[in-house]
């Protein structure tokens, strides 16, 4: 009985790669390929209204998604299916605080997007079996990392300045006022010891603090 699984990715280049290498397996099928977290959740809904015919085992997603991103997506389908699904997320990335956030919405599995064909599906059999998959690097760097000091909606403001923009842009971004978005700055530049948002942005990034 082969494991079913649906790949979610907005660049849709590594999507079908991914899709080919993990069809490549004796015991994976693909049995779609998404561009998108609102892609998955209204896939996910036409299967359920299928008799769940062709819902997935495994739901293998990228984690920054043009929309909602992979994290946030997971916590929504876990409330749409009534149960947390096996969710393996990919990143390109791979910092210790994303995958703190995925731990934390109960996702099991986490590698970067270098894996190779065989750890991929290492980890798809791994979280299907339900275990726990993270990638050995990763954990080790988030052992190590510093607890950040910075709270939700400081990590958010800085992570809209590291974009660039005027306070007023990065305002609209994360919908704050103007004044509560200097506030925030302020704050998060102070905890890192910065003279510039950008610059507390840089080191917050290389803290692993975002």
């Amino acid at each position: 009985m082969s494991i079913t699984v649906v790949v979610v990715d907005d660049e849709s280049l590594v999507a079908s790669s991914l899709s080919t290498l993990l069809d490549l397996e004796d015991d994976l099928r693909v049995v779609a390929t998404l561009g998108s977290g609102e892609d998955l959740l209204s896939w996910w809904d036409a299967a359920a209204a299928d008799d769940a015919a062709h819902r997935a085992d495994v739901v293998v997603m990228d984690l920054q998604l043009g929309g909602i991103d992979g994290v946030e997506t997971a916590r929504r389908l876990a409330q749409q299916a009534g149960e947390t699904p096996a969710v393996l997320i990919v990143t390109s990335h791979g910092r210790p605080r994303e995958l703190r956030q995925a731990l934390a919405a109960g996702i099991p599995g986490f590698v970067r997007k270098t894996s190779t064909a065989a750890e991929f599906a290492t980890a798809v059999r791994a979280v299907h079996a339900g275990r726990r998959y993270i990638d050995p690097d990763l954990a080790a760097a988030a052992i190590s990392a510093d607890e950040s000091p910075l709270t939700d909606r400081e990590v958010e403001v800085l992570e809209a300045a590291g974009r660039g923009g005027s306070v007023e842009q990065i305002a609209a971004t994360v919908h704050l006022a103007p004044g509560t978005t200097r506030n925030y700055l302020s704050s998060a530049m102070g905890k890192t010891g910065a003279a510039t948002r950008f610059e507390a942005w840089r080191i917050a990034r290389e803290r692993d603090w975002l």
